[in-house]
Formats: C-alpha cells, structure tokens, sequence
C-alpha cells in the first residue's frame, strides 16, 4: 500500500514538473544552444556552408562594418542603462518614498504609477509616437501652450534627440515595477528604527538618505540586475518608435536591433546573414550572463556590509 501511494506521489510531482521543463528546453535551451551552433558555420541564405570556427566573431567585432555598428549600438545600450538608471529607477525610489511616507492620495497614486506596466509595450510604443509626433503631438502642444514654442522639436525625426526620446518613454512605461519594489522594501523596515530617527532628527533628506536607503539594498540588488538585463537586451520600444534600422542615421540603434538587423534582415540590409547574427547573440547572452551575475556578487556582498 505504501509503495502504491509513493508511486503515485511522485507520478503526480512528474507530471506536474515534466511539462514545464519540456517547454522550456523547448523554447529556452534549444533555441540558445542552436544560436551557438549557427555562430561557427558560414550561412548562404538559409543554407549552412563550412565550419568557420571563430571568423563570425572576428567579423563582428573587428572587421568592417560589423564592428562599427556594434560598437555604435554597444554605447547606445550603456547610454539607455544609464539613463534609466536615473529616470527610471531613481525616480521610482523617490514616488516610493512619498507613497511610503502616506502622502496626500496614496492610495489611488499607487494604482496609477502600475498602471503603464500592464500596457502592451505595442500600445506604449505607438502612443508615444503619437505624443512626439511634431504638428499635433501632445508634447509640442505642450511646450507651445505655456509659451515654450521655441522648444518644440521633431524629436524622434533628429539624431540630438531620438534616443533620449524613446528611453522617456520607456521610463514612463516602467516605472512603476522599481517604485513597487522599492515600497516593499521600505515597508519591510522595522517601526523601531523609524521611531530611534525620529527623535533624532525630523530631515526626511538625512532619513531617506542615510537610513532608508541603506535598508532597501536587497529591493535595490533586484532592480538594478533587471535593469541591466533589461537595458542590454531593449528590442522592442526602439523596434516600435524607431524601425529596425533605427532610425534616425542610426542614433537609437542598439544591440537587439542590430542583432534582428543582421540575422533576419531590413530595409538596408535585405540579405539574412545567420552567422555574424548567431555570433553576435552569442556575444550579447554572454555578456549579460557574466556582467549581471557580477553585479549580483558585488551588491549581495554591499547588503551585508550595510
């Protein structure tokens, strides 16, 4: 009886375990052991020709005009993380921080700061494109509404502003999972050591400063690491608002987008060419795979210093 019973026990944790890890060997493993694969042959269309060993990798990276739009869209990808890093999670620390500290409306600026994250990135994109288009977008008419018309600007149509352009709306689109997170993290600290500040100084400046932030450090590990990966793997908003040239002159070009470009092929470049494509995947898995494992390291290690 009892062995019938532990049979059937570990029959159920199978079936509901091997579906799952099916799916993702599927759809996960094999797709990233494949792009491996293909980064050592020669392709010719759809077609595998010799083994090339590691040429698909010197092409991208030193071998003209691989390497200059690598390291073209290579910048683009550290600019948008460092942009975000301001834009999208310092001012999500700041909303959770007044959302924290009960603010007028609390509640209800909650619900509101979430709101874009559950939108399509699809509908983010083209609504923002509306917002920035020069003759009737919101922001022009803004800008001429309080006598600011001087500014108004085709920003998604000029190299100078493009970029920045689209990372506002990927900010606005965004912040609201750091500010969550980082309110988590902020309700989780103790009433007694929110009541020890209190006698000694009423700064909220000092209070966020010295002693919130340091106590938020795990919310702050988890969304710097997202970031990063989130930042180095942009395909989507720039694809919507920009085109898969990324457009203009290439000044919102990053790596996802070349990497799209250069695999599958565009406008500019009409021929798929599998093999620098595959080899710049690989690069850009591996730089992320190493880069934000490093960064876990390092600010896990800073939580217990703190």
């Amino acid at each position: 009886m009892m062995s019938s019973k532990l049979t059937g026990r570990r029959l159920w944790i199978a079936a509901l375990v091997v579906p799952p890890i099916a799916f993702m060997c599927l759809f996960l493993v094999y797709p990233i052991l494949s792009a491996f694969a293909y980064a050592f042959y020669e392709w010719r269309g759809l077609v595998r020709g010799d083994f090339v060993w590691f040429d698909n990798f010197y092409r991208v990276l030193f071998k003209y005009p691989f390497s200059e739009r690598t390291i073209n869209a290579f910048k683009h990808n550290i600019f948008v993380f460092f942009a975000l890093m301001v834009l999208q999670n310092g001012v999500g620390f700041i909303l959770a921080y007044c959302l924290w500290r009960d603010l007028w409306g609390a509640r209800f600026h909650r619900i509101a700061v979430f709101l874009p994250v559950v939108l399509s990135t699809v509908i983010v994109g083209l609504l923002w494109k509306l917002f920035y288009h020069p003759l009737f977008g919101a922001v022009n008419a803004s800008l001429r509404a309080v006598g600011l018309g001087s500014l108004a600007q085709p920003w998604l149509g000029q190299d100078s502003t493009a970029l920045m352009a689209i990372i506002v709306a990927n900010a606005w689109h965004m912040v609201g999972f750091p500010t969550l997170v980082f309110l988590a993290g902020m309700q989780r600290i103790p009433s007694e050591i929110l009541d020890a500040v209190r006698m000694e100084t009423e700064s909220e400046w000092v209070k966020m400063s010295k002693i919130v932030w340091p106590l938020v450090a795990p919310s702050a590990t988890v969304v710097f690491t997202l970031l990063f990966v989130g930042a180095f793997n942009w395909f989507e908003l720039p694809f919507i608002m920009a085109g898969v040239d990324g457009n203009p002159h290439e000044a919102t070009d990053v790596l996802g987008l070349y990497f799209y470009r250069t695999a599958f092929g565009s406008m500019s470049a009409s021929a798929e060419n599998f093999g620098p494509g595959s080899a710049l995947a690989v690069l850009i898995f591996l730089f992320i795979a190493v880069v934000s494992s490093v960064i876990t390291v390092r600010l896990r290690r800073r939580e217990i210093q703190l």
